[in-house]
């Protein structure tokens, strides 16, 4: 029978708690770079094309980007209308790929040059990001504005009046603030003023359908819980998708595009699901 020695035996038990630490310390490092990943901000927008986002126009089939509404120039999603003549109430939404429910979005904005021709007055320096949106395959082609919620952005008119940015719209859903279902269809931030074509930082947190969180240039300006399906202002809708008081709990992220030249980039979301 083979006999090992001492010192042989000491140098294989050795070798055995040298391999199983190797193997601990991986599972650990595998385990945190993991989490790192989750944990970071993934870019929505790359910089370069809009191949993971898709067009819907009001008037138009879905994936027409009528009068290169949206382009890419420079590093940034710019919303123009110098190939629409009159607005023609033609409201677009430019959707990333892929639904999400429990997230925090960044962004930033900027309003750039004049009201189109035609567009409403209530547009000027006016657009948003729309979230737990409908998917916009499911919209037809005379439906005005998905069913959604908004987060409104404003720009000052420089006329030193207040006018909040970071606010709440409610096309086709409902809310709940302060503890009752919110009875109108905007709901004011208590955010700052922002004259001119400065760059602001826009941040959303949602969490399902329970808390959302709206945050501009770093302060939280608006709360609020329990968003559903209802209200009004949603018109051209396929009423087989209606259903009043359903939990929006997850949908589609749209920037928008309703009249007023605007500038967005850097779009980045971490996935908190």
């Amino acid at each position: 029978m083979l006999r090992l020695s001492l010192f042989e035996t000491q140098h294989i038990d050795m070798t055995k708690t040298f391999l199983l630490t190797v193997i601990i310390l991986t599972i650990i490092s595998c385990s945190n770079q993991k989490e790192k990943r989750e944990n970071k901000f993934m870019p929505l927008f790359n910089g370069k094309d809009l191949n993971d986002w898709t067009v819907k126009i009001h008037h138009h089939e879905v994936g027409d980007n009528f009068g290169n509404t949206f382009r890419v120039e420079d590093s940034v999603i710019r919303v123009r209308y110098d190939q629409y003549g009159d607005f023609n109430d033609q409201f677009a939404h430019l959707y990333f790929k892929q639904p999400y429910s429990h997230f925090h979005l960044k962004l930033e904005y900027r309003f750039v040059g004049e009201l189109q021709r035609g567009a409403p007055d209530y547009t000027l320096r006016n657009s948003g990001v729309m979230f737990h949106s409908q998917d916009p395959r499911s919209m037809p082609k005379e439906q005005n504005w998905p069913i959604s919620i908004e987060m409104q952005f404003l720009g000052g008119l420089s006329d030193g009046k207040p006018r909040p940015t970071g606010n709440m719209c409610s096309p086709g859903t409902d809310i709940v603030f302060n503890g009752k279902k919110y009875d109108g269809h905007c709901l004011n931030s208590t955010s700052k003023t922002y004259d001119g074509d400065q760059w602001v930082k826009a941040e959303l947190i949602v969490l399902g359908d329970s808390l959302i969180t709206h945050i501009i240039n770093g302060d939280t300006v608006l709360q609020y819980t329990k968003p559903t399906m209802g209200g009004g202002v949603v018109r051209g809708y396929d009423s087989t998708i209606w259903q009043p008081d359903k939990p929006l709990i997850s949908g589609f992220i749209a920037l928008q595009s309703e009249g007023q030249p605007v500038d967005f980039r850097k779009v980045e979301l971490k996935n908190l699901k």
